[in-house]
């Protein structure tokens, strides 16, 4: 028997060793874990734990601790906290290091035989990731996929690959709603590729003739940094970085999904678990796993990330850093209670970074497609979830999210779905390819969403906004004649899944792709107050119940479409620098009045529709505009009209040290 497997044998036996561990990946495979003799490794310092609920510690000192599988925290685990001994310095990875022997090879490239059986999706040199080898070649000012060209797959260029059997075809939805993911598995009769896949995202299209791009090709390994994996030979290919010397070089392959799980149930739940000034780093992507749509919105997703939590009460993510994770970043699945994200730098990641996703089986009557729903008189008409087995009462608070969404653009900083009462507050999230905070469905509403700060969104897919959400609930159909007739004969229905009203106040938000704020398909129950709107404005698509006040609209205005005939919305007190955009209404909702409209002809163009009949123009006299001070001042009509200033200097981080590296949307006030 091995030293230290005696010793865990030994010490399994003891009533309690210890409720306080240190772990070094450099201590001796006996260490006893004190401060002096530190446990070697975190898969052994777990097992090392006592049972039960005493409050339990793992200290990690520096250093990269490079895991061969995820750790599994259950009920055993309760009461645990797992932090660094100094913030960042500890690395949790998803890789292993490997030792290669480097030879040159054709067109500037080197190869290396890998060990035997590994399958690389992820390769890291000198703490850079490499380019998996592609066409066209990585720009990063390339847009989509930071590069992409229409002939990515024609048959002409297929012609020169030898062997195309496992290459990754990535295309845009034909709508730019979202991405697709294919893998090759040959060639036709007509020297085109056969596919396998597409299923990443919940509105089916062909994909986008123009936004595509193709990796994992040994001949398009023809630039700085690309690799690529010869399967058949075991064989590791890479052209280096200029400067690169890779006989000393440290080399990483990521073969890990996921780092941590937190797993229970409702009723044997995680408890008091709490990860603290860790960096996460080096999984692998997820783009060809199982994908599951979510109920009717257009995504679908796949249930995991670099920390994946079920089953979980009064846990958090605090003080942590994540980088270079291919696929979701935190994933809260299913039934969770008070678990807090908060203060956490995320960047440079491939998928989502925070998601809050319950389970369909807390949903009564789900649909999971757009053209799908239950008949009036089989529908369950009953309030609410059907289960305790969804996410809430949940934060995701001070996080730096940028720079996502670097493999898949169906994503988020911040996703809701399936979930009631998350608080999203104090974020800063921007460089991302499509919305800064999305929530999929009115299930079941009571969200905050609070002093964000979102900007530089939509930068790889179209018609969203900064702030996106959808709605399609139960009352919700896609013939919208027969649902307005459904509404107006059963309108108890529209409360059935929207039940508690979603806030959103005090948010800075910027879109020059899209919307600002963007409540689409029958987004329902919401109070937006209090936001300052940068540049794409605020649309409300058909919905019910949508309470639009005091907010400043910078060179935009308001965009009403398809409401309902008895829609019950309301728009006032709000500051607009255009002419209402509205499109196909019924009718113009509850009340839509006091507002500050930039000049007379936008204000009678609003008075024809029969609203606006105490509303006024004029310069809205902000006090800096172009410095982000949109401060209304004294002897401003807008005042007159019952329109009260709101803080203009608490959006995004708050924590010191983010706050330092956070950056801040660009400010093109165009006129006073």
């Amino acid at each position: 028997m091995k030293p230290y497997v005696f010793l865990l044998v030994l010490i399994s036996a003891l009533p309690v060793f210890s409720q306080t561990l240190y772990v070094s990946p450099t201590g001796s495979l006996t260490g006893m874990g004190s401060k002096s003799d530190p446990v070697n490794g975190l898969l052994k310092a777990l097992a090392l734990l006592p049972a039960g609920e005493s409050e339990k510690n793992i200290i990690l000192r520096a250093g990269d601790y490079h895991l061969s599988a995820p750790l599994k925290l259950t009920s055993r685990y309760n009461n645990l906290t797992i932090r660094s001994e100094v913030p960042f310095q500890a690395v949790i990875k998803g890789s292993v290091v490997l030792n290669l022997n480097w030879q040159p090879a054709d067109r500037g490239m080197f190869k290396a035989d890998l060990p035997s059986g590994m399958d690389i999706d992820l390769l890291v040199v000198n703490g850079k990731k490499q380019i998996l080898a592609r066409y066209p070649n990585y720009n990063p000012d390339g847009g989509h996929w930071q590069g992409y060209a229409a002939d990515a797959i024609d048959p002409q260029r297929i012609k020169k690959w030898k062997h195309p059997e496992g290459g990754i075809f990535n295309a845009m939805h034909i709508s730019e709603w979202g991405d697709f993911h294919y893998l090759i598995k040959g060639i036709d009769a007509n020297g085109e590729a056969i596919l396998e896949g597409g299923t990443q995202n919940n509105r089916q299209s062909k994909p986008h003739p123009k936004y595509r791009m193709v990796e994992n090709i040994f001949e398009e390994l023809d630039s700085e940094g690309e690799w690529y994996q010869d399967k058949t030979t075991n064989t590791l290919y890479l052209m280096p970085f200029a400067g690169t010397d890779l006989q000393t070089a440290t080399v990483e392959a990521g073969i890990l999904k996921n780092l941590i799980e937190i797993t229970g149930t409702d009723k044997d739940p995680v408890r008091n678990v709490r990860i603290d000034g860790i960096r996460f780093e080096q999984t692998c992507r997820t783009i060809l796993d199982k994908y599951e749509p979510l109920l009717r919105s257009d995504w679908t997703i796949v249930r995991n990330g670099a920390i994946r939590i079920e089953g979980a009460e009064n846990s958090s993510i605090s003080g942590c850093e994540f980088t270079m994770l291919e696929g979701n970043v935190i994933f809260v699945s299913g039934y969770n209670r008070k678990i807090t994200i908060e203060r956490n730098h995320i960047h440079d990641c491939g998928a989502s970074a925070i998601c809050f996703v319950g389970s369909p089986s807390a949903v009564r009557s789900p649909c999971f497609q757009y053209g799908q729903f239950v008949e009036y008189d089989q529908l369950d008409k009953e309030a609410g979830p059907a289960s305790d087995d969804y996410t809430s009462d949940c934060k995701a608070d001070n996080n730096l999210i940028y720079r996502i969404g670097r493999v898949e653009k169906q994503v988020a900083g911040v996703e809701i779905a399936m979930a009631m009462n998350i608080t999203v507050s104090h974020n800063s999230i921007y460089d991302v390819p499509r919305a800064g905070i999305n929530i999929g469905d009115g299930t079941w509403g009571g969200h905050v969403i609070e002093w964000n700060d979102v900007f530089n969104t939509v930068l790889e897919t179209g018609d969203h906004g900064s702030f996106n959400s959808w709605g399609r609930d139960r009352y919700w159909l896609p013939d919208r004649g027969k649902m307005d007739q459904q509404v107006a004969e059963h309108p108890e229905l529209i409360k059935l899944d929207a039940i508690h009203t979603t806030i959103l106040r005090n948010n800075r938000f910027r879109c020059d792709h899209g919307w600002d704020i963007d409540l689409d398909d029958g987004s329902t129950n919401y109070l937006i107050e209090n936001n300052l709107c940068l540049n794409g404005g605020l649309k409300l698509r058909e919905g019910f119940n949508r309470t639009v006040q005091n907010n400043i609209m910078v060179n935009n205005s308001f965009h009403p479409h398809v409401w309902f005939k008895n829609s019950g919305d309301v728009f006032v007190k709000n500051i607009v620098m255009e002419g209402y955009k509205d499109i196909s209404l019924q009718a113009w909702g509850k009340e839509v009045d006091y507002n500050l409209f930039p000049d007379e002809q936008t204000l009678n163009q609003a008075r024809g529709n029969q609203t606006d009949a105490h509303s006024t123009f004029g310069a809205p006299r902000f006090k800096d505009p172009q410095k982000g001070d949109f401060t209304v001042q004294p002897g401003s009509k807008a005042l007159k009209l019952g329109f009260k200033n709101f803080p203009m200097d608490r959006f995004g981080v708050q924590d010191k040290e983010l706050k330092k590296l956070a950056k801040t949307p660009e400010i093109n006030y165009l006129t006073d």
